[in-house]
């Protein structure tokens, strides 16, 4: 029977499978004498060893389409990126430093910012701005009129999707929305584990109908960058790309150096002061990291 790992803790594998059931696996021994770890999204085979009981062992993981390393997650289409609008205030540096981390990993990232209907038109409309204009897809979402939810459930339909966001910022709400059957089925896992209530320290993937699935990660204060070297992080602003071309020095960092195209679109708002300062706060952290060691 063919399923998808969506979840794994203490040596079992919860595979999702034909009729929506959740199975509890164990991987044969021979993926341990082959150095393969399953991971959260696997596409996997597996053979039922007891359909009343729904268990089962793992037997064979198809070719993954890509591995994130972190999370560790394989066959990501996509990431989502949860911030509220306001209470709390959404801190943009946070979310510059996950939009870094997938970009590195090559994974298309949406931002949604939660929580639309306790700010106004002017403070949406700077977020949008910062976003939008550097070319990540931006919406905004209140889970206590819905507004947006639709639009959401649809950029999220048919793929598998990383989710990721600050504690508070109504994340578990938007994906009981996604999937009003969620608490059921993570309520099973939970069940089998025999760990009382469900809680996000493992990550899993979350199904929101068809071949659509979510993946939950815990919450997250803070993030470094603490394998990227300084000289790097310029290529992890896509806004720069249309001006770095144009500056007099080959490898500008955009700081300090005269005839910079990137500081001049900066004047005259072709580039989010927001971000830059983001820029400027991050090479300086790097700067100093380096200076450690």
């Amino acid at each position: 029977m063919k399923g998808k790992i969506i979840k794994g803790i203490g040596g079992f594998y919860y595979v999702f499978a034909e009729k929506e059931e959740i199975y509890e696996c164990k991987a044969k021994g021979i993926f341990r004498n082959q150095n393969i770890k399953p991971l959260v999204g696997d596409d996997v085979l597996m053979d039922v060893l007891d359909e009343e009981a729904k268990k089962g062992n793992i037997t064979d993981i198809l070719e993954r389409k890509n591995e994130l390393i972190r999370p560790a997650v394989a066959n990501v289409n996509q990431a989502l990126i949860i911030f509220a609008a306001a209470k709390p205030a959404p801190n943009l540096n946070l979310l510059d430093r996950f939009l870094i981390l997938m970009l590195r990993q090559q994974v298309e990232t949406i931002i949604c910012f939660n929580k639309k209907d306790v700010v106004t038109e002017k403070e949406i409309g700077l977020l949008e701005e910062t976003y939008r204009n550097c070319g990540y897809h931006t919406l905004f979402t209140s889970t206590y009129t819905e507004e947006g939810v639709a639009s959401l459930k649809e950029m999220l339909a048919h793929k598998t999707t990383v989710l990721a966001g600050p504690s508070g910022v109504g994340k578990s709400s938007l994906v009981n929305l996604l999937s009003p059957e969620a608490n059921t089925k993570t309520g099973e896992i939970s069940e089998k584990i025999q760990r009382g209530k469900h809680t996000t320290r493992h990550s899993e993937l979350i199904s929101i109908g068809g071949d659509g699935f979510v993946m939950d990660t815990p919450g997250f204060s803070s993030l470094y960058l603490s394998d990227m070297e300084k000289d790097e992080l310029k290529d992890f602003f896509p806004e720069f790309a249309d001006y770095a071309s144009e500056c007099r020095f080959l490898g500008c960092m955009h700081l300090n150096e005269p005839d910079c195209k990137v500081k001049e679109a900066l004047q005259i708002g072709k580039i989010s002061r927001i971000r830059y300062k983001n820029y400027k706060d991050l090479y300086e952290e790097l700067n100093q990291k380096k200076k450690k060691y």
